[in-house]
């Protein structure tokens, strides 16, 4: 599993919270955790099972897909999952396999400012995916602010 060095923003965070109500972050560290429940690199959180309303932020390396397949398999188990990732990826396989099958993606204008832990800041193009119950696709497309909020 990659390092999680990037926290998401606060005010994103509580946007999203506020709206779903997260029982788990499935993929932080200590430092960055945003719920009390959450799972570490070394509890490796896609080994782990995922219920109820998961919060997923992530490593943005090359295991981006398995975090991808793991939301849409527990969404078809009756959990929901939000997702947030960073960049375009429209031509990976996981894209086609999982994202296209979500229930939602949250485009986000402008680029979100993240923090790291070592307290640097990198601002990025960032989705936002929702895996809801059941979810066959094809997905509802909105459009957010930095924030979380709807765009007007």
């Amino acid at each position: 599993m990659g390092k999680i060095t990037c926290e998401t923003p606060d005010d994103l965070f509580d946007t999203l919270h506020t709206e779903f109500r997260f029982d788990v972050d499935v993929c932080a560290l200590p430092g960055n955790a945003k719920l009390p429940r959450f799972f570490t690199p070394e509890q490796d959180g896609l080994a782990q099972p995922w219920a109820g309303v998961c919060w997923c932020n992530p490593p943005f390396d090359n295991t981006l897909g398995l975090w991808l397949r793991k939301a849409w398999e527990t969404a078809q188990k009756g959990g929901t999952v939000v997702t947030l990732f960073q960049g375009h990826y429209t031509d990976n396989d996981w894209w086609h396999n999982y994202v296209i099958r979500s229930s939602e993606i949250r485009y986000v204008r402008g680029r979100p400012v993240f923090r790291t832990l070592e307290g640097d800041t990198v601002a990025t193009r960032t989705l936002i995916v929702v895996f809801r119950p059941e979810c066959k696709g094809p997905p509802v497309v909105k459009s957010i602010a930095r924030d979380g909020t709807p765009n007007k």
